[in-house]
């Protein structure tokens, strides 16, 4: 198998251009990302993905600044570089300043730590975490 290659809108299938469109209408872009020219070469993919992103993403209980600095940290913690450069660049259009980055790279930092002492030493939950 050949290495995929990005699918671009003058090339792309009907539905794939309807998902694209949808993407540069909702996000205010006259492009979209590498990433959803790469998953169009698996047009059921991209438009499944991208509902659910527009679903999984769209304001709630947390506000699009939170939203974006959770899944930025969980791409740091899966090593997801495009993930990381894309939500850090979403999470600042979304507010969060240098000094929020910083502590949440801490966190982040630290969770990975004492997640990996916790595995290592097979530490048993506390009854009182378990109500």
């Amino acid at each position: 198998m050949s290495k995929p290659k990005a699918v671009e809108y003058a090339d792309a299938a009907p539905e794939v251009k309807a998902v694209f469109d949808d993407i540069m209408t909702s996000r205010g872009l006259t492009d979209v990302n590498n990433f959803w020219k790469y998953l169009a070469n698996d047009p059921k993919s991209l438009k499944r993905t991208w509902e659910s992103v527009k679903e999984v993403m769209a304001p709630g209980a947390l506000d699009a600044k939170t939203k974006e600095m959770v899944y930025l940290a969980v791409s740091v913690t899966n090593n997801c570089g495009y993930c990381i450069a894309s939500h850090s660049a979403a999470a600042a259009k979304a507010g969060m300043t240098a000094e929020e980055f910083g502590e949440l790279m801490a966190v982040v930092g630290m969770a990975n730590e004492t997640n990996r002492l916790v595995n290592g030493y097979r530490v048993p939950i506390d009854p009182a975490f378990e109500k």
